[in-house]
């Protein structure tokens, strides 16, 4: 008979992990494969052609540049979270059915500092062909609460990484319109932790706690669709679809002793270490934008971006055997984000920028976890573009994010082997910011 208390615990990382991945794609979407277009809030992601970095942004636009050019940079992410009125509980059998507070802290600040890359290159063959490539991260998140977080039972430690790869072309047909399409490999990993009653032994010592945690890894491919048209010279609206990506993730599970030896299930003797696989889908996405240049040195952007979210509505986790583990329901809903910038050309080499940007959370206060604590968010950035000489540019970006208050109150039910379950609650008071510092150099051959 297969070990309860494993498969439980198992699936409870597991549907964690495809929790993180999924809110990083919505509440915590990395939005940072371009500093040039940080500067003005991306809102002519899909519409305004400054640099190699339109390889992500709207395919289609390889085939404006006037030249082969290399952009490459990175974002710097600071984020600040505080946690007020914390709260965790422990009920089981053993509590006479009880809530029994758990001890810890609820310090904040459990994001690191994280530095997000990227390289684009594009390669215009003639007036009407272009190819380029990038490598660039569309998701990815970490949270690192301290070792004694008053709510470590529902997750205290996420990481995610996902890393894209997209060759892509454009043909421009005629001084209006231009299209384009790319492939994207896609490489996921992470690393899912949380602290587990040890079976069988109530409310012990939470130093006593199995440190159970997943990684898993998986690969997949997607692709993207773009086109450009300009009415009049002035005018650039641009169109971007970016595809689903279905991923199997297989991954590892282990709950270890505070010693880090295994642990043993005291019913059946089975170490606590098994397989399991998860199916995710991440979600397609759609953006449109605007450039419209007023004058010689002023252009104004628009944009807006739609994630279609429903599809994630439940989580379903199984084992190798395919038999289910576990069915959650998450009840995404769409969700879209707005912008507006503008770019002054203050003179031939500096450029001067700045942007607003509205992203609303995908989440419900619901299913809101301590792993992922987002709501809605407010972006303002500020940037410029300085250009020594023809062929080189150097790009500078701040953001400033500031997200709504918001509430988590997590419930959830564990199996301590086949002697009790185990009822955990934690409720806090989130307050996040962030500070994106980006740098991008562009050089033209």
């Amino acid at each position: 008979m297969q070990n309860k208390f494993n498969r439980i615990t198992w699936a409870v990382a597991i549907a964690a992990a495809a929790f993180a991945s999924q809110a990083n794609a919505g509440g915590y979407q990395i939005n940072e494969q371009s500093v040039s277009g940080q500067g003005y809030g991306h809102a002519g992601r899909s519409s305004n052609v400054n640099d190699a970095t339109i390889v992500f942004g709207n395919p289609a636009g390889m085939s404006f540049l006037d030249r082969a050019q290399l952009t490459a940079g990175g974002t710097y992410l600071n984020v600040n979270s505080r946690i007020r009125n914390a709260e965790a509980t422990r009920a089981n059998a053993l509590t006479g059915g009880l809530p029994q507070p758990v001890d810890g802290s609820s310090e904040g600040d459990m994001v690191p500092g994280t530095l997000i890359p990227f390289a684009f290159y594009a390669h215009p063959v003639n007036e009407q062909l272009a190819f380029g490539f990038g490598v660039y991260a569309p998701f990815g998140s970490k949270t690192d609460y301290e070792d004694g977080f008053v709510g470590r039972n529902l997750g205290n430690y996420t990481e995610l990484r996902v890393i894209s790869a997209q060759p892509t072309v454009s043909y421009r047909f005629n001084d209006q319109w231009s299209v384009g399409a790319g492939i994207t490999y896609n490489r996921v990993d992470g690393e899912l932790r949380r602290q587990v009653p040890q079976p069988g032994m109530g409310m012990a010592d939470p130093e006593q706690d199995l440190d159970s945690r997943v990684e898993g890894d998986d690969d997949a491919w997607g692709y993207n669709l773009g086109v450009i048209f300009q009415p009049v010279p002035e005018t650039t609206l641009g169109l971007t679809y970016r595809s689903k990506v279905d991923y199997t993730l297989t991954g590892n599970y282990r709950a270890t002793n505070p010693d880090g030896s295994v642990a043993i299930n005291p019913v059946t003797g089975a170490p606590l270490e098994d397989n399991a696989r998860l199916n995710l889908v991440t979600p397609e996405t759609i953006n449109f934008s605007v450039t419209q240049q007023m004058s010689d040195r002023l252009k104004l952007m628009a944009g807006a971006s739609w994630v279609r979210w429903s599809r994630f509505d439940e989580i379903h986790v199984t084992n190798d055997a395919g038999d289910t583990i576990t069915r959650e329901n998450q009840d995404y809903s769409n969700a879209w984000a707005y912008g507006v910038g503008g770019e002054y050309q203050l003179n031939p080499q500096l450029a001067l920028r700045a942007g607003v940007t509205l992203d609303f959370t995908p989440t419900s206060d619901e299913f809101r976890s301590a792993r992922i604590p987002s709501d809605d968010r407010r972006i303002f950035s500020i940037g410029a573009g300085w250009t020594p000489m023809d062929n080189l540019t150097l790009d500078f970006a701040y953001s400033y994010l500031t997200e709504r208050s918001t509430h988590v109150d997590q419930t959830r039910t564990d199996h301590e082997g086949s002697l009790a379950e185990t009822q955990l609650t934690y409720t806090a008071d989130y307050k996040n910011e962030a500070h994106g510092f980006g740098a991008q150099l562009t050089y033209r051959f």
